[in-house]
């Protein structure tokens, strides 16, 4: 049996790696009777049926999957943010990443167009979400700033390009790897967001290994599919205070002698983080009440 992985999905054609060849696939038909969900980064197993052409004979377990963009076998998300045009936003660099926690991937932030921001601004954003633990990197995709950092981190990995439209991921994965020609697209200044410029998931192929996914770009969230109780679990900094609170079912909004709330008090937590928790959190409770 072949095997390959699913880099694109397109009008009911599932277009496989293998080696170094494209084979364009369709389902055997057991699976269209069943319920199936066949996405970028399945791997497979296949028969030929032609030249570069064959039906798709099984699914292979995943080892991860990211449920919004939904992509399998993801090793890591890059969530990818404008330091300005648009002026960067941290309520939606924590909601990302809540989205991002919540698939069990690790996680990167990127801050693109640096060239063009107050360095103190971002020196200060990059230092608070380093304390937090995430790994962090500046570039300027236009200019090649930052880019051959950021290249060692995707060798060899399947990396998701996440973020808002605008945000420059197209721009990036071209500068990434040259030769992608991906569409870039302007942010508008009547709306202040970007075009969407990418139509579906693709898995795309680097120089020495590992694939790189550029996902249409959107700025919604939807958090309808998460607990309360399990909120704070993407926070990891008022999940590491947690479990010192004094009640075990705190969910650190308005209950007394909450450690979390203490931490916020004395510049533990930062301000707009837990924030951005009360903010989903308050999301979450409306989802359940079907507002």
């Amino acid at each position: 049996m072949l095997k390959g992985i699913v880099v694109k999905a397109y009008n009911s054609y599932y277009y496989l790696q293998s080696g170094n060849k494209i084979i364009t696939c369709h389902l055997r038909g057991r699976f269209k009777k069943g319920r199936f969900s066949l996405i970028v980064g399945d791997e497979v197993t296949y028969t030929l049926t032609g030249p570069e052409k064959g039906i798709i004979e099984d699914i292979l377990p995943r080892r991860s999957m990211l449920k919004r963009p939904m992509v399998a076998n993801v090793d890591q998300v890059v969530l990818t943010f404008a330091a300005v045009n648009p002026d960067i936003n941290p309520a939606l660099i924590d909601r990302f990443l809540v989205i991002a926690e919540y698939s069990e991937l690790d996680i990167i932030i990127c801050i693109n167009k640096i060239d063009l921001a107050n360095i103190d601004t971002i020196a200060s954003l990059v230092e608070r979400y380093v304390q937090v633990g995430y790994r962090m990197f500046t570039v300027a995709a236009k200019t090649g700033i930052g880019i051959a950092k950021l290249q060692e981190y995707l060798h060899d990995k399947i990396s998701v390009f996440a973020g808002p439209s605008g945000a420059g991921k197209s721009t990036i994965l071209n500068a990434v790897q040259p030769g992608l020609e991906l569409t870039t697209g302007e942010v508008s200044h009547k709306i202040g967001r970007g075009k969407h410029t990418t139509r579906f998931a693709e898995l795309l192929p680097l120089n020495g290994g590992g694939f790189v996914v550029d996902t249409p770009g959107f700025s919604f969230t939807d958090f309808s599919e998460m607990e309360e109780a399990h909120l704070m679990d993407y926070f990891p900094e008022i999940a590491q205070i947690a479990p010192t609170c004094k009640f075990n079912t705190c969910i650190h909004y308005k209950e007394p002698q909450c450690a979390v709330k203490q931490a916020v008090a004395e510049g533990l937590i930062h301000t707009e983080r837990y924030q951005s928790y009360l903010d989903i959190l308050t999301e979450i409770k409306a989802s359940k009440r079907g507002f």
